[in-house]
């Protein structure tokens, strides 16, 4: 090989490394796919009649064979309702959530699940990853959710609404268990 050539192939290999460089800087940079993740966004919407809304914004895991409750999300313990980023919750309208009064804004929700009863947390910290709980101190309200039993299990963690006028209930349905909480829209 003489010296133009070996100067081409250096100039070549160059070019493609720093075009492989460029791509993969590119890629890091590019926006991810949360679809793809094992626990994908999801979101649930209450619409009241006059159409002011609640919106929440969370992760669903999914069972895949794991006992949930009391398992994976220990009984007694703070949980970051869903997966990955904090499960946010934001209202242009002023709330009753379990009978205590909630201002429009941006909130983050916890629980704390138990076997016969589990406890809404709503924060006033906001924008954290999902854990760690950011504490009592942050705490807006903490009220108590009523506890049921569902006729089969449900694999996809799911946070849905039921609406009515000016009242929406919230639940939380995942494995065999649904928590639910009576929010009503005040004027």
């Amino acid at each position: 090989m003489n010296d133009r050539a070996a100067f081409r192939a250096i100039l070549l290999g160059a070019g493609f490394l720093a075009l492989t460089a460029l791509s993969l800087t590119a890629a890091a940079q590019a926006p991810q796919d949360k679809s793809k993740r094992p626990s994908p966004p999801a979101q649930a919407v209450c619409h009241f009649s006059d159409g002011k809304t609640i919106t929440v914004d969370y992760s669903s895991p999914r069972m895949r064979g794991r006992k949930i409750f009391g398992g994976l999300v220990p009984y007694g313990q703070v949980w970051r309702t869903g997966a990955n980023e904090a499960t946010t919750f934001v209202t242009d309208a002023n709330l009753e959530v379990g009978g205590k009064p909630v201002p429009a804004g941006h909130y983050t929700l916890f629980t704390i699940p138990e076997p016969d009863h589990w406890t809404l947390i709503i924060s006033k910290k906001t924008g954290e990853w999902g854990i760690p709980y950011p504490g009592e101190s942050y705490d807006l309200l903490r009220v108590g959710m009523e506890v049921e039993k569902l006729s089969a299990p449900v694999e996809n963690f799911t946070i849905s609404f039921e609406s009515s006028g000016n009242t929406c209930t919230m639940h939380f349905d995942w494995e065999t268990t649904r928590a639910s909480i009576r929010i009503v829209e005040k004027p």
